[in-house]
């Protein structure tokens, strides 16, 4: 069984790599060692992720997909969560969530007989469901609370639109405009990968400039 353990924050402007430690302390809590770090600065509620790509595509049964809450992992709405959940059953991975409780007996219970192990995986698996749906709710809540502010700091003509964070943008020119050792150039996923942000922060960059 190995550790997987995936870190995400919505936008590039937020530390992906905040609840590490977090992640570290639970694992030695309950000595089993991460193998694997998984980080990327994503919308939970977009299902093309590329590090969550990565780790499915390097699980093998029975390992752990181990994460600070479950709206880290998902904020999908109902079909593209149904969609997600069923790679996860076909990996045989098993989701291990800090703020989860009954998802940590994957990590403590050595279940006897087949009827102990289904039982848990059963009620696991009904929590996990509830609080993908409890997170989509909040996401969408969060959504029309913004559009609603947002409309009324238009109406009293204060809204100026979101600000770019130009530095990020500044840097993401910078390794654009660079090239490895070898002459060639960096990818925009490559760039993304080196400074944690999203391919459309690097793509605006390519099209728009800083």
């Amino acid at each position: 069984m190995f550790i997987r353990a995936y870190l995400r924050a919505s936008t590039s402007e937020q530390d992906s790599q905040r609840a590490r430690q977090q992640l570290i302390d639970f694992s030695v809590q309950h000595s089993v060692p991460i193998a694997s770090w998984y980080a990327e600065n994503a919308s939970g509620a977009s299902s093309q992720r590329s590090e969550l790509q990565r780790l499915l595509n390097d699980a093998h049964p029975g390992d752990v997909l181990l994460v600070e809450a479950i709206d880290r992992l998902s904020r999908l709405n109902r079909d593209d969560w149904r969609l997600l959940r069923g790679e996860l059953d076909a990996k045989g991975l098993r989701v291990v969530a800090l703020d989860l409780p009954t998802s940590h007996l994957a990590l403590s219970t050595n279940a006897s007989d087949e009827f102990t192990g289904r039982v848990l995986d059963a009620v696991n698996g009904m929590m996990l469901d509830t609080l993908a749906a409890v997170a989509r709710k909040d996401y969408e809540d969060r959504r029309f609370r913004q559009k609603q502010g947002i409309s009324k700091a238009r109406a009293e003509g204060k809204y100026s639109g979101r600000k770019k964070n130009t530095k990020l943008r500044q840097q993401i020119e910078l390794l654009l405009n660079s090239n490895h050792s070898d002459g060639s150039g960096y990818s925009v996923r490559g760039v993304a990968n080196i400074l944690g942000c999203s391919t459309n922060t690097v793509m605006s960059v390519k099209k728009h400039g800083v």
